[in-house]
């Protein structure tokens, strides 16, 4: 019997933030998954190892955890108020999906050092030593993102004394600006208010807190749901109940929230809303053993993504903590302390992350104008990702 040999893509493995993922250039992948649709989607399945009964991805470039089961595709921008448009593809571990309809606030920031280091920035923006403005267009979500990029000597800096708590080494910071952070097509808050109640079946009626900024989410009090905003991944992620009570909540909200019709699609739909749940700020131990003291930090918030606790914070969530706090009233800000902020130092998992935000009313609408916070960005690996020729 004949077998197909596997082929070789061009391709890039980066960490960023607190993800890491497979980076592609567009004009590099094979011609038929250079659009949208079933052959780019079982492309990148196969390259991540998807889907895994067993929920390794021994057999691919996946990490079986949410954050690490990623991929980007990168080509220039068609438009000349940006340099390249980037789109983001959540990957499903264990179902054969891909799911395109967010973006990844953590892999942004390696998404203007690849740019840069893969000719897709004009070289007429790039200073010889100084700092890059790398203009992206997240193409997921419709949204401008401006990252600058350290550059030393012409190219990229990745080494460098920021730390971030997620991260085991220290590497050179990115600062990421998400503009205009809202949704575009609707209010920032789409039910209308800044706590409504929602109806979740076993549950009974939670206040919760849902913002379409940075990445649609839905956030509750931790006290309502059981916990107290200071638990760690093997508090939940082990616990088949809590981990569908947390789905039935996100499920609900995505109803809520127009992003779905009804309960039934949400399965379809894993990677949006985010839910997250939120406390006012306590002592704990993040999970690398840090002491995190209640004095250092303005509230604590654990957040869920595709049905697990994250190890530590989504950046599109963290724009929308930072968002939700700068908006007296809601239940991150409450936690908070409440009254007017443009920044908020919460706790996660693992460590503690700052990230600032401008919002302010209009006619009688919330908007927010970006949100701000530092990551960083490196290479792990370059070549070429290996696949079955006929797996798309």
């Amino acid at each position: 019997m004949a077998h197909v040999p596997q082929i070789k893509i061009p391709a890039t493995y980066m960490r960023g933030g607190t993800s890491k993922g497979v980076f592609f250039r567009l004009e590099d992948l094979p011609e038929a998954a250079r659009r949208p649709g079933p052959a780019r989607d079982a492309l990148l399945l196969r390259v991540i190892g998807s889907p895994d009964p067993y929920q390794k991805q021994i057999d691919g470039m996946g990490g079986a955890t949410s954050s690490t089961s990623k991929t980007v595709i990168l080509s220039k921008s068609e438009s000349p108020d940006h340099d390249v448009d980037y789109l983001f593809g959540q990957v499903s571990i264990d179902k054969p999906f891909v799911d395109w309809s967010g973006n990844c606030g953590n892999l942004s920031a390696a998404v203007g050092p690849f740019a840069i280091s893969n000719g897709l920035v004009a070289s007429s923006r790039i200073p010889e030593n100084g700092v890059a403005t790398v203009r992206i267009w997240q193409a997921n979500i419709g949204k401008t993102i401006v990252s600058r990029v350290p550059i030393t000597n012409g190219e990229v800096q990745e080494t460098g004394d920021f730390e971030l708590d997620g991260v085991t080494f220290p590497a050179a910071e990115v600062a990421v600006e998400f503009m205009d952070p809202a949704d575009g097509e609707g209010s920032m808050f789409p039910t209308g208010k800044l706590v409504d109640n929602l109806e979740v079946p076993g549950l009974g009626t939670l206040e919760a807190t849902m913002i379409n900024a940075g990445i649609p989410t839905v956030f509750v009090n931790a006290s309502a749901v059981g916990y107290t905003g200071t638990e760690l991944q093997e508090a939940i992620n082990g616990d088949t109940k809590a981990l569908a009570m947390f789905e039935a909540i996100r499920a609900h909200a995505a109803v809520r929230m127009g992003l779905i019709k009804d309960i039934a699609e949400a399965a379809e739909r894993q990677h949006t809303p985010k839910v997250a749940f939120v406390a006012p700020p306590a002592d704990y131990m993040a999970s690398s053993g840090k002491a995190i003291k209640a004095g250092d930090i303005d509230l604590v918030v654990r957040a869920l993504s595709m049905g697990k606790l994250h190890h530590a914070m989504m950046g599109t969530a963290a724009v929308a903590i930072a968002t939700a706090a700068a908006v007296p009233g809601t239940l991150v800000n409450l936690a908070a302390g409440g009254g007017e902020r443009n920044s908020v130092h919460f706790g996660h998992p693992s460590g503690t992350l700052r990230v600032g935000a401008e919002a302010s009313q209009v006619a009688g609408q919330w908007t927010a104008t970006k949100a701000v916070m530092s990551r960083s960005a490196r290479v792990l690996m370059e070549g070429w990702v290996r696949v079955p020729g006929d797996a798309f």
